[in-house]
């Protein structure tokens, strides 16, 4: 069982290509084996919240939350860690106001 704020290594599609790549996702939510993540990237010039080495990652990284997908649970090869709750109270406040922005 995955919970959110789970990093995991997961098989997904990339959006520009058929492609599909092992990357790490945090877990948001999970519904009738259905998981919604967000993309990770190492790439630090992207925006999004930071992870660090010292969190669990293995590189330093970021939560991409433009790129949110949804997955089944098959597409999951690993826990890796899991973020602090402060880390995802900051991924979810983050989330709520990009969605509060849509109504205004």
């Amino acid at each position: 069982m995955f919970k959110a704020g789970d990093v995991v290594l997961a098989k997904v599609q990339f959006t520009d290509t058929f492609e599909i790549k092992t990357r790490p996702a945090l877990i948001l939510f999970e519904e009738y084996d259905n998981i919604v993540v967000a993309g990770i990237t190492s790439n630090l010039t992207m925006k999004g919240i930071s992870i660090t080495k010292a969190e669990g990652a293995v590189k330093d990284s970021v939560i991409k939350l433009n790129y949110l997908f949804t997955i089944s649970k098959t597409m999951i090869e690993k826990n890796l860690f899991s973020i602090s709750k402060e880390k995802k109270k900051l991924v979810f406040e983050e989330l709520v106001g990009k969605l509060k922005k849509l109504t205004e």
